[in-house]
């Protein structure tokens, strides 16, 4: 696990190098590698996890294929040994060690023969010029930003946005539809960002150019794993099925040179794969929790599930008072807002699994996605199976902030230009309302495609390796992802029950106060804690401030002020989420506003937040 940069067709410095490197060496703090040439540069942080005596990056450097990777293969050894029959040499055991044998071998295919979560780089120089190959995994949990210049033809990129911004004339101008997509979908969907020039490569997505030439751009298949097509037979056997292919990959998720921590949040999920890794030996567990009386409160149904598993249980507990200071330092790992108060937990919980000496984390996140666990999926397919509109309702529980409350937020103008500049892609939005299958099976394609990437495994990857911890994610293996994407609509959701077949699947190993209890989001209580007289509450006051949320021309700040009242008054979600978003659109604002000139140095930071300069 590591993080990447490197630029094509393009210059940098050595400095320029250092500081990117330097900008994101927190997940990456074991080593770092630099390799330049004429008109490209390579480099690489890394995490040492497994061959922690080799793994130097990037891979073959001084040969004709070289390749800076980030994530992890987990069938790496048997690609080595069959590399290894065809007569290649692999130096060591690290597991990106087998990538520049594995491209010799099979070319631009070469992904095809990966297992894993990754983004990588890899350069040939076998041609008459250079050749650059870029590569995502086949659902994103392995992000990769980059700035392509169709003007003078050349790349950079890197593993985190903020790292991204250090090479210098980059992100100088944002969004301008950027708040609009932060309120609809709470993350900027798709390839974008909160920048013009910078996007995100889409998962599953192998980029090729050649030095000085036009990118050619691949996508491979998504959610499909040997062929297969979904568990078969009744819903006993498909449940069974699940519970095999879960409990196979939990138990190569575990095997790593450096200590492996699990998840455990109490829900159903992180507590299935909790007691899945606990079958193949002692388990540490973690798990946030809040100082104080708070709604939603989760500790002891993970104490429950660790016990259960005999786990050695570490129950990770915040200060309220301290979210301030947290939710600056999450925006600025996270380098673009995320409307998920969950953020500041997930910062927290992956430094006290850090601090406590755990390098790898595996995590439940991905379930809800694959499987049908949402309320909004269950009311969608509820009133879609009545001949109802389900889409508006289904679309404001995606958001922010709903749609009404978006129109009385924004100003005359600025609602004129998000409606010419809609936050869903369109073709994305087309395949959710009119593409092929049932309501259900359209709605988990966005959930998988669009939202899962975008709104959740750059948060998990961002604010692990915030830390450098390796969050590993069971769900999200192919091998899983093959057996829950076929799912009938009766098998995730039926009636009042999400995650059938996850359910089945899970009986028997589970306390049954947890199988039983009602599903409950996992989030920070932000309703009840953003009140007068708290902490978060003056400072959000404080950042929103009427004449500072309206100086951008885009928001009413009479408006924004009257959310304080409402909330102040009648505490609701709506208007608390609403709140929410917009203070972490203010901290973003703050650290990561350019200058006037264009210069592409940090601007001084508003309401004591830091700026990109100092960050770091």
């Amino acid at each position: 696990m590591c993080r990447i940069f490197g630029y094509f067709n393009a210059a940098a410095t050595p400095h320029a190098m250092r500081t990117v490197a330097a900008l994101q060496r927190h997940g990456g703090p074991d080593a770092t590698g630099v390799a330049q040439g004429a008109g490209w540069g390579l480099g690489n942080n890394r995490l040492a996890v497994v061959g922690l005596d080799g793994g130097q990056q990037p891979y073959g450097r001084g040969g004709p294929v070289q390749v800076v990777f980030n994530g992890e293969i987990y069938n790496h050894e048997e690609l080595r040994r069959r590399l290894e029959a065809l007569g290649h040499v692999v130096p060591d055991r690290c597991d990106g060690s087998v990538l520049p044998a594995l491209y010799l071998e099979y070319g631009e295919e070469f992904t095809e023969h990966l297992d894993g979560m990754y983004a990588l780089a890899l350069l040939d120089t076998r041609g008459a010029v250079p050749r650059l190959l870029l590569a995502t995994d086949h659902i994103g949990m392995k992000p990769l930003y980059h700035r392509w210049n169709p003007a003078d033809r050349s790349l950079y990129f890197s593993s985190e946005l903020p790292a991204l911004l250090g090479f210098g004339g980059i992100g100088g101008r944002v969004r301008e539809s950027a708040l609009d997509a932060l309120l609809t979908t709470r993350t900027p969907f798709g390839t974008r960002t909160m920048y013009e020039d910078v996007e995100v490569l889409e998962p599953g997505t192998t980029w090729v150019c050649e030095l000085g030439g036009l990118p050619r751009v691949r996508r491979r298949a998504a959610h499909t794993a040997n062929g297969a097509e979904g568990p078969a037979g009744d819903g006993f056997t498909a449940a069974r099925q699940v519970r095999r292919t879960l409990r196979h990959e939990v138990g190569r998720l575990l095997a790593a040179d450096v200590p492996v921590a699990v998840v455990t949040s109490g829900g159903l999920d992180s507590s299935l794969v909790t007691a899945l890794a606990a079958e193949y030996g002692p388990q540490h567990t973690f798990t946030i929790a809040y100082r104080g009386t708070w709604p939603f409160d989760e500790r002891h149904f993970a104490r429950e599930v660790a016990d259960r598993a005999h786990a050695v249980h570490h129950e990770v507990e915040i200060d309220p008072a301290s979210f301030p200071e947290l939710l600056e330092e999450t925006v600025w790992h996270l380098g673009q807002p995320n409307a998920d108060p969950i953020a500041l937990s997930t910062y927290a919980l992956f430094r006290a699994i850090r601090e406590a000496g755990f390098t790898v984390a595996l995590t439940g996140d991905g379930a809800d996605e694959v499987f049908g666990g949402y309320e909004r999926m269950r009311l969608a397919a509820e009133r879609a199976a009545a001949g109802a509109d389900w889409a508006p309702g289904y679309l404001d529980a995606l958001s922010a902030v709903p749609a009404a409350l978006r129109d009385r937020l924004y100003t005359d103008a600025y609602r004129a230009h998000v409606a010419a500049d809609p936050a869903l892609p369109g073709a994305a939005r087309e395949d959710l309302l009119h593409g092929p299958g049932t309501a259900l099976d359209r709605i988990t394609r966005f959930e998988l495609e669009q939202r899962l990437p975008a709104y959740h495994l750059r948060r998990v990857d961002h604010l692990s390796m915030a830390s450098a911890v390796e969050a590993r994610l069971p769900f999200c293996q192919r091998s899983v992802l093959s057996l829950g994407r076929p799912l009938p609509d009766h098998r995730r959701v039926q009636g009042s029950q999400v995650k059938r077949t996850l359910y089945a699947a899970a009986a028997g190993l589970l306390p049954e106060r947890v199988l039983s209890r009602p599903k409950q989001p996992f989030t920070l209580p932000v309703t009840a804690m953003l009140r007068p007289g708290t902490t978060l509450w003056e400072y959000a006051r404080d950042l929103l401030a009427p004449d500072r949320t309206a100086a951008s021309g885009r928001l009413d700040g009479r408006a924004v002020d009257a959310l304080f009242t409402a909330q102040g008054e009648r505490p609701d979600d709506t208007t608390a989420l609403a709140l929410w978003a917009l203070l972490v659109h203010e901290v973003w604002d703050g650290q990561f506003r350019r200058s006037l000139d264009g210069s592409g140095t940090a601007a001084a930071a508003p309401g004591g937040t830091r700026p990109l300069a100092v960050a770091a």
